[in-house]
């Protein structure tokens, strides 16, 4: 095995872990693709419609039209229970909330009349009294939905058992619910909740959840509860796992066995919306006899009441992206119960698609390095033909739902990058250079690396750099009063952005030093103005901060501002990839160096936060730049003059700056010479400084006076050094 094909293993199969661990972390991108490829095999092969003994009264345009808008008067909803109940229906649902009194009661209409005789409402009808009494004794099922507020959790009407460990933890939660009528609720054969996908990020209702849970109690669907009361059961069985708290597999419901996920929801395998499901209230409600073929319909049916009227906006979206009213969703779910025709994904699919990517993806690599890209190719066309029938006949044989897509994908990103690394490794040095400098250069600067010749030549080069160094201030506080999780966020955002200016300005980042940052121009090619660049990364780091500052970038408020030092330095030393042969570094070493790491240290001393020295302001012909003085670095013999950094071009061209320099010139001439009326001086250069720097000289010329030895005159400094 060649050293290029040992790479390509390595690279390959680090993808291959990398998409096994994207497929085990299961983010929302995969799970919604999966989702819509379920969908799709649902379309390809709907479950078919069968005549089965589930209407859906519906309360449709033609009810509406009929009998005027919604809400109906609860007299008007006990006829239909009466009707209903009278044409034999084993159970009656209502897809439909009755958490208020009813308005257009008599009793309440007449109570808000003013001057009405209080002894006169007791005798007129109340519609939730009616209501109420069509339901006793009935199989009715009323309907409860979610809500924020309160703490309302409606009774429940059946009992719960059993096996395995508890599964009270498994299903959805609920806080509150809409309240019932209390009537109303304590006549009821039964109560469910009609929340069809609660939670969910999608609007395409795929599962739902059979019982809702309040970690002490569950509360059953709609559905579920209305197959219940037809059936006469007193009692939901509920299969858990004995090794899995929490978790459910199965319920029954009378006569019937439902598998479900751990969480208790039921895969919904729908079929296309027929009209034949429905019946319109307004024919149930007519007047005069009902017709046979309706009455034929109900008798011995569970039917759901409901609305398909656009205005009441209870319109779901299925598998089969159909818009169907949400009372024939619940309407589905009897069906497929009764039809016996479920969907399922076992718990262990996850773990076979998770290994199916491992395994497939580590053959694909070795086929791709050790065979011609061609057979390669039909190996990977087979593999994904395989995939694709084995879930296909799972779902159509026996309704399991395993995904292709994420094996086939997986697999696909496998083979084209071992491939393209096939083809691509030619290219070597070029790849070699980017990877070594893609974190550290502006992308200009890389593309001349890449299309110049000779351009880098890797080992040690001596030339001459422009090296800055930046430092936060006060940083030992700032940690002492920080979590270590709130610092690393803290610096992440401050070096993040100051070093954007580097790389705009053809700078190469070296390195992080804690909360410092080391960066140099001119190398590892040649970089016109270098200098000059690395102040305007400077300045730009200072207007930055100052934004971050101004917005609370850092959560600290406004007590407390974040200060930075950055010291420049011109100078030569040696540029090269250094370290040991098999983990190096691009780096700079040499005395040009610690000097701008000393200049940086001087920020404090001297009250400023951009400093260069003497070599670079000599190459800075357009930078507003002020005297500093002359101090004693460390490790150096004698005192390195430095300049503070004010402004740009068009800062040192202004009237304002012009004023200042001169009057600086004189002050530092002043304390040159221990002349008296520094006091004087350091006051002009202060008024001129606020006109031209706007408070940014404040705190340097504040000390300016303290300092005066910076400035004493560096002739008689060499000598002394001499006589020494």
């Amino acid at each position: 095995m060649t050293r290029a094909q040992q790479i390509g293993v390595v690279i390959g199969l680090a993808i291959v872990a990398a998409l096994t661990i994207l497929r085990a972390s299961d983010p929302q991108f995969l799970r919604l693709a999966r989702n819509l490829t379920f969908d799709q095999y649902q379309r390809l092969v709907p479950r078919t419609f069968e005549n089965l003994p589930v209407r859906v009264v519906d309360i449709d345009e033609a009810s509406l039209r009929e009998f005027g808008q919604w809400p109906w008067p609860r007299n008007r909803i006990a006829a239909l229970v009466d009707r209903l109940s009278g044409m034999g229906a084993s159970a009656i649902a209502f897809d439909v909330l009755f958490a208020e009194p009813d308005r257009l009661s008599p009793r309440n209409v007449v109570r808000d009349v003013p001057g009405v005789d209080p002894a006169l409402l007791g005798q007129l009808p109340d519609n939730d009294e009616i209501f109420a009494k069509s339901l006793s004794g009935r199989p009715v099922v009323l309907g409860f939905g979610l809500s924020n507020e309160g703490n309302y959790l409606p009774p429940v009407k059946a009992g719960f058992a059993y096996t395995g460990a508890s599964p009270f933890g498994a299903p959805p939660a609920i806080k509150a619910a809409t309240p019932l009528q209390p009537q109303l609720e304590a006549n009821a054969a039964g109560i469910g909740h009609i929340s069809l996908n609660p939670g969910a990020s999608s609007a395409v209702v795929r599962a739902v959840p059979l019982f809702l849970s309040d970690s002490k109690q569950l509360y059953p669907n709609l559905a579920i509860e209305a197959l219940r009361v037809a059936q006469g059961a007193s009692t939901y069985i509920l299969d858990s796992a004995s090794d899995a708290p929490n978790t459910i597999t199965r319920v029954k419901i009378g006569d019937f066995v439902v598998p479900v996920t751990a969480a208790g929801e039921l895969w919904l395998y729908v079929s296309p919306d027929t009209k034949e499901r429905y019946i319109s209230a307004s024919k149930v409600l007519a007047t005069g006899d009902v017709s046979a073929d309706i009455k034929n319909a109900i008798e011995g049916s569970i039917v759901f009441v409901g609305t398909s009227a656009a205005g009441l906006q209870d319109i779901r979206t299925t598998a089969l992206d159909e818009n169907v009213p949400g009372v024939s969703v619940h309407a589905q779910i009897v069906e497929q119960i009764l039809s016996g025709r479920f969907l399922s994904r076992p718990d262990w699919a996850d773990g076979l698609e998770i290994l199916s990517i491992a395994v497939l993806g580590s053959l694909l690599v070795i086929l791709t390095t050790f065979v011609t890209p061609a057979v390669a190719l039909a190996c990977g066309l087979l593999i994904t033909f395989l995939a694709l029938v084995a879930s296909w006949t799972a779902f159509l044989y026996a309704g399991l739902l395993f995904d292709p897509l994420a094996p086939i994908v997986a697999g696909s990103i496998t083979h084209f990058a071992a491939t393209a690394f096939r083809f691509l490794v030619t290219d070597r040095e070029r790849r070699d250079v980017r990877r070594a400098f893609g974190h550290y250069l502006s992308p200009s600067l890389l593309y001349r690396i890449e299309h110049t010749r000779n351009a880098l030549r890797l080992g040690g080069d001596e030339r001459e750099l422009t090296v800055m160094f930046v430092d936060v201030r006060n940083f030992t506080q700032i940690s002492e009063q920080m979590t270590p999780s709130a610092l690393v966020a803290f610096l992440n955002t401050l070096l993040d952005a100051l070093s954007h200016h580097v790389i705009a300005n053809d700078g190469t980042l070296d390195k992080f030093i804690g909360d410092s940052i080391m960066a140099f121009w001119n190398a590892p090619i040649d970089v016109p103005d270098h200098a000059g660049k690395a102040v305007r990364a400077a300045l730009g780091m200072r207007e930055t901060l100052a934004r971050l500052n101004s917005s609370d970038a850092f959560g600290f408020g406004d007590e407390r501002q974040v200060a930075i030092g950055i010291g420049i330095h011109t100078g030569l030393a040696c540029v090269g990839n250094m370290g040991a042969e098999t983990r190096f570094n691009y780096s700079a070493v040499g005395d040009a160096v610690n000097i701008a790491a000393r200049i940086e240290s001087a920020c404090k001393d001297i009250s400023f936060d951009v400093l260069v020295s003497e070599p670079t302001a000599k190459l800075l012909s357009d930078c507003a730049l002020l005297e500093a003085g002359a101090l004693m670095l460390k490790g150096k013999s004698m005192r390195t003059k430095l300049f503070a950094v004010i402004g740009d071009a068009r800062l040192a061209r202004s009237g304002e700056f012009v004023e200042l320099h001169a009057e600086h010139k004189r002050l530092v001439e002043a304390l040159r010479t221990h002349s008296t009326g520094t006091r004087k001086l350091i006051g002009a250069a202060k008024l001129k400084a606020q006109a031209a720097a706007a408070g940014l000289l404040q705190e340097f010329y504040g000390h300016i006076s303290h300092r005066a030895a910076h400035f004493a005159d560096e002739h008689a400094d060499r000598a002394d050094h001499a006589d020494t």
